[in-house]
């Protein structure tokens, strides 16, 4: 029984990871929407202020893969012949052979096209979900990357404290995103599709996300190996 927790303890930390990479990607799509594509469209509005905000939504999400993978990289599962982070490499070698020949999308703008059919989908879905596993398991890559993340490590130790801040704030955005497109949702009835409903989806977990590494004061207990 203390195994299958552990288990899904591992499962929940990766989950966490994937979502905020799925967050960044959302926010990316939209961001390049109204800047490249759409020079006047304003997302959301008026029930979002500005299109800007999902720059904020990004850091939040940024801000917490850290501290997600963390949760997992304290719990020891073992592992099936290889490293979670090989199992991550065949995922995005495979998944970018898979948009190569099958997706309507060139590897190279994926993510920042308004595409939602199911090849471009199955696409974006295996290359974040091989990215997860992969910074789930980043130290282990080879010294030279976990001597990098603790040198990191070091740095965020002594700016912990704009770290939070940042984490709240950015955090606070993330909802605001969610409750607004929510919103938008219930009184522009065409806007519900589910491409909306999986940012308000995934903004509300990068919000509460954020909000509890904030009360749980996890960057206080990250500190380099010495």
């Amino acid at each position: 029984m203390g195994r299958v927790w552990v288990i899904c303890k591992k499962t929940f930390s990766i989950s966490l990871v994937f979502n905020a990479l799925l967050t960044i990607a959302c926010c990316v799509g939209i961001i390049a929407g109204f800047f490249f594509y759409f020079p006047d469209w304003k997302p959301f509005a008026p029930y979002l202020l500005d299109g800007n905000v999902f720059w904020f939504v990004i850091a939040a999400a940024a801000i917490n893969i850290f501290p997600s993978a963390l949760l997992g990289r304290k719990l020891h599962t073992g592992r099936f012949l290889f490293h979670h982070y090989f199992y991550g490499f065949l995922v995005i070698v495979f998944a970018a052979i898979y948009v190569v020949l099958f997706s309507p999308v060139p590897l190279h703008a994926l993510f920042f096209v308004n595409n939602t059919s199911a090849e471009v989908n199955v696409g974006r879905f295996f290359l974040l979900g091989g990215l997860a596993l992969l910074l789930d398991d980043l130290p282990d890559v080879s010294k030279r990357v976990e001597a990098s993340l603790n040198w990191l490590k070091g740095k965020a130790d002594r700016a912990k404290r704009f770290i939070v801040v940042a984490q709240g704030v950015t955090g606070a955005f993330s909802l605001y995103v969610s409750v607004a497109v929510l919103v938008g949702m219930v009184f522009e009835p065409e806007w519900v599709t589910a491409a909306n409903i999986l940012l308000v989806a995934t903004t509300l977990v990068t919000g509460v996300t954020s909000f509890i590494f904030v009360k749980r004061k996890v960057w206080h207990t990250i500190a380099p190996k010495h």
